[in-house]
């Protein structure tokens, strides 16, 4: 109970105090919690950068069992298929990154962290169909590529309304 008003402390909190706990997870449902959302892109930044050190782990791996030396880039037919999956992995991420953040700060960051998951788990499979067999890459290059697409159309409406209404 708070001394002069016989209330409890947490009654009256000050403005900024009160905005502070609400932007804390409120133990409500993940869908009514918009702070989580605004993170997601954020996770996806993070699962890209582990999947770039997946790709890169994977050619090292494969120089060392096939032994090829650096600074060749071919060599073993399983060594080609890592080093091209780490390749196209990277080509790939700098087109996804730039769409992610339009996407995420001119977009809808929930709508942005969801497609760019649909990019990392398209790219997951589309590496590990390559490392299987090459033919087999097309299901993950055709999901990633989705993700790509819709990220890079929610940022391009939202940046568009942006520039629209000022």
């Amino acid at each position: 109970m708070g001394a002069a008003t016989g209330t409890a402390p947490d009654d009256n909190p000050a403005p900024g105090a009160r905005q502070a706990r609400a932007n804390r997870y409120s133990g409500r449902p993940f869908s009514e919690n918009p702070r989580m959302f605004q993170q997601l892109p954020a996770v996806v930044v993070l699962l890209t950068v582990l999947l770039q050190a997946g790709t890169a782990y994977m050619v090292g791996r494969a120089r060392a069992l096939y032994g090829v030396k650096a600074p060749a880039t071919s060599g073993h037919e399983l060594f080609d298929r890592a080093f091209r999956v780490q390749m196209n992995t990277l080509e790939s991420t700098l087109m996804f990154l730039p769409a992610l953040w339009l996407a995420a700060s001119y977009g809808a960051p929930l709508w942005a962290g969801i497609a760019g998951l649909v990019w990392v788990l398209g790219r997951v499979w589309y590496a590990a169909g390559y490392l299987r067999d090459p033919a087999r890459r097309e299901g993950g290059f055709i999901v990633a590529a989705i993700g790509l697409v819709a990220t890079l159309l929610i940022g391009t409406i939202g940046l568009g309304k942006a520039l629209l209404l000022g």
